[in-house]
């Protein structure tokens, strides 16, 4: 600047970045904060993230915070780790040396996508789901087809749909389970549903975080099928309060040797490869301390955990049934979130799942996701869970319902 002047300058930034970052839940939930009422005393009640190790209901087992201290104690992992990570690590029990290990599963997603993102590629996603994918899918250039999940049959994928969707430059399809945000349980006859013109990715997450009727099913199991490639995470199961990743790996039933031919002739093992070579390392401590974490942590951590969801899925499943606006299709059965139907044609004032969020959070310092709104049933837990569904009980219907119009009936996520 000179003179008052502003020099036009040849850098500016990239606005394509701008327009992802509100698709995704860090940027809504950025939004909702940025509209709470710094002059309202009461805490903050955040039903819009999954993460429940910051709640003392949900802190780990005493043997994982052992096994992170013994590993930074050991100074055996002051260094930096191989871009792929530590074997060690990679060879945890009930995986061979084929799994990379990340830093987060956003990073996870970002190889994957990355990875199948060759020109006219595209990848089948669920709807709803988690935002990260398109957002990151548009970034990249990766076209996106969406295949509809079936609240009145819990939420399982439409799969003559699916089958209409694939096409010969369908790379892969997204397979959720347990499922984020609707907390369903994918049956086995589901996953065993195979599509010859895709491969699997699986992102088990909540892995193994499932107390409905529905048992759990890894996808691993059917890689005699077709090939799959997993995505785990510690923080979620065991609780850990990093963002690391149990290795992201492909799983074959029968001959693992087989499955991994399979993505070295297709280069997909050397793409993953060369993105971490040119990305962020994962903590080296972190990994040195994995296998620990996994060998030694018992039955009683994951029997509470379970414990804690059952209980809030089960109160805010019974609660919402009492709210007139407020539809739950499903009885979560896995994972931290639940799905629900908010009928903006009996509210006034509102006008949309986002409105209704932001004057949630605005009025009542109470944080749920839009689009659909979602709730986090782990960290109604955390709160007064009566006291939560009580707030969103005082929104009455008018005592003359608005004309009803086409798109009135919008989603929301609630965490559990």
């Amino acid at each position: 600047m000179e003179n008052g002047t502003v020099k036009n300058w040849r850098f500016q930034g990239n606005k394509k970045l701008t327009g992802a970052s509100g698709f995704t839940v860090r940027g809504v939930l950025n939004l909702l904060r940025g509209n709470l009422n710094e002059n309202d005393p009461r805490p903050i009640i955040p039903l819009g993230h999954g993460d429940p190790s910051a709640f003392p209901c949900f802190r780990t087992a005493t043997v994982v915070e052992d096994a992170i201290v013994d590993s930074v104690r050991s100074a055996n992992y002051n260094h930096y780790a191989p871009t792929v990570g530590i074997l060690p690590a990679r060879r945890h029990p009930g995986h061979i040396d084929d799994g990379y290990l990340t830093l987060g599963c956003i990073q996870a997603i970002e190889v994957i996508l990355t990875t199948l993102a060759r020109p006219g590629a595209n990848i089948l996603l669920p709807r709803p789901g988690y935002p990260y994918y398109e957002s990151l899918a548009a970034h990249i250039h990766l076209e996106v087809r969406h295949f509809d999940l079936l609240p009145e049959k819990g939420w399982e994928a439409d799969l003559d749909s699916v089958e209409a969707l694939a096409d010969e430059n369908t790379a892969a399809m997204l397979v959720i389970n347990p499922g984020n945000p609707c907390g369903s349980v994918y049956t086995a006859n589901i996953c065993r549903r195979d599509s010859n013109k895709a491969w699997y990715y699986g992102n088990c997450v909540f892995g193994h975080l499932a107390f409905g009727s529905t048992p759990y099913v890894p996808m691993g199991v059917f890689g005699s099928i077709v090939p799959i490639v997993t995505l785990g995470s510690i923080s979620k199961r065991w609780v850990v309060p990093v963002k690391t990743p149990i290795p992201l790996s492909s799983t074959y039933n029968n001959d693992p040797g087989v499955l991994i031919f399979m993505l070295c002739t297709c280069h997909i093992v050397d793409s993953i490869k060369c993105f971490l070579d040119i990305s962020t390392d994962l903590v080296t401590f972190i990994q040195g301390a994995l296998p620990q974490i996994l060998e030694k942590t018992t039955e009683e951590l994951y029997s509470k955990i379970i414990d804690i969801l059952r209980k809030a899925a089960d109160i805010c499943y019974d609660k919402m049934k009492e709210i007139p606006c407020i539809t739950c299709p499903n009885k979560p059965e896995g994972g931290m979130f639940v799905m629900v139907k908010l009928n903006v044609s009996l509210m006034e004032g509102i006008n949309d799942d986002m409105d209704f969020a932001i004057q949630l959070a605005k009025e009542e310092s109470v944080i749920v996701l839009p689009a659909l709104i979602t709730c986090s049933i782990a960290m109604l837990v955390s709160a007064d869970v009566n006291e939560v569904i009580g707030v969103i009980q005082e929104i009455r219907p008018p005592s003359s319902p608005k004309d009803t119009r086409g798109d009135s009936d919008r989603q929301l996520h609630v965490g559990l």
